[in-house]
């Protein structure tokens, strides 16, 4: 059996999309699958696509309904043990990270991450992340699909992308599948991707709806928790971590805590709860 897919999907983006093909193609580890997966792009994409064929396991070029829906229509298709998505404009790290990292997927987990760059506008910034995966570690963030192998078969157990949403369906999904169902996982410690950062969900015009699709999930899933998502913001304000990163310093410290104490010298004291 196949152990990887990897999919790739595409709208109208040939530039990202010639980064992809190469990047995927030229993995040194070549047993794998590769789906690509294109919502009928006018701009050259397709006969792009025409002459990689022969690299690519299966394609097609038709309209689709958003990007979740595509995303879906690759799964759909794979037979590899594990997907994982390296859409238009993202690639590999290396040339190596297929052949790095398959011998890790194995049946004692059902989610494999690892480490990747956001990269967009001039800059490459390296996103790292924690074994543990909390609850408050995804109100504010995520693991990316780009970075991840995801067993196929947790998508027939649990449910597909939600292809209502615009932005938060991958996330929606790991945040249900590890938070909710308790699926086992793994961090890789290793790089895994190159990120395109410079699509809808890292658009800061669009946050507003990413916010309010994920407030959707939290109602829909963790009801229990509704009235913790205000303390959880709280503590992951821009503020707050600020305070935190001050603590790291003795003298601004001391000096914002007797700042502090004499602020409160002029309000009411606080009741405990």
């Amino acid at each position: 059996m196949i152990v990887i897919s990897v999919i790739t999907v595409n709208f109208n983006d040939k530039n990202g999309l010639q980064k992809t093909l190469e990047s995927v193609t030229n993995q040194t580890y070549k047993d794998f699958e590769f789906i690509v997966i294109d919502g009928g792009s006018t701009d050259g994409s397709k006969e792009l696509i025409e002459k990689y064929q022969n690299k690519i396991s299966y394609w097609i070029s038709e309209k689709d309904n958003g990007v979740f829906h595509a995303m879906n229509k690759g799964i759909k298709a794979a037979t590899g043990e594990f997907v994982i998505f390296m859409n238009s404009g993202d690639c590999f790290n290396d040339d190596f990270v297929l052949q790095d990292n398959v011998s890790s997927l194995t049946s004692e987990y059902d989610i494999y991450y690892g480490d990747n760059y956001k990269q967009g506008n001039g800059s490459k910034r390296l996103k790292t992340y924690s074994e543990k995966l909390h609850f408050s570690f995804f109100y504010t963030s995520s693991i990316n699909h780009q970075s991840t192998f995801i067993r196929k078969s947790l998508f027939d157990k649990y449910f597909y992308y939600n292809e209502d949403y615009k932005i938060a369906s991958d996330w929606e999904f790991f945040v249900y599948t590890i938070c909710h169902q308790n699926v086992s996982y793994k961090y890789l410690k290793k790089t895994i991707a190159v990120y395109d950062f410079t699509g809808i969900s890292s658009d800061p015009k669009f946050r507003e709806l990413y916010n309010e699709e994920k407030k959707e999930t939290f109602q829909k899933y963790f009801p229990a928790f509704e009235d913790d998502y205000k303390e959880v913001e709280v503590l992951n304000s821009k503020r707050f971590l600020q305070f935190q990163h001050i603590k790291k310093y003795n003298i601004s410290w001391k000096l914002l805590k007797g700042f502090i104490n004499v602020l409160l010298l002029f309000l009411p004291k606080i009741e405990k709860r």
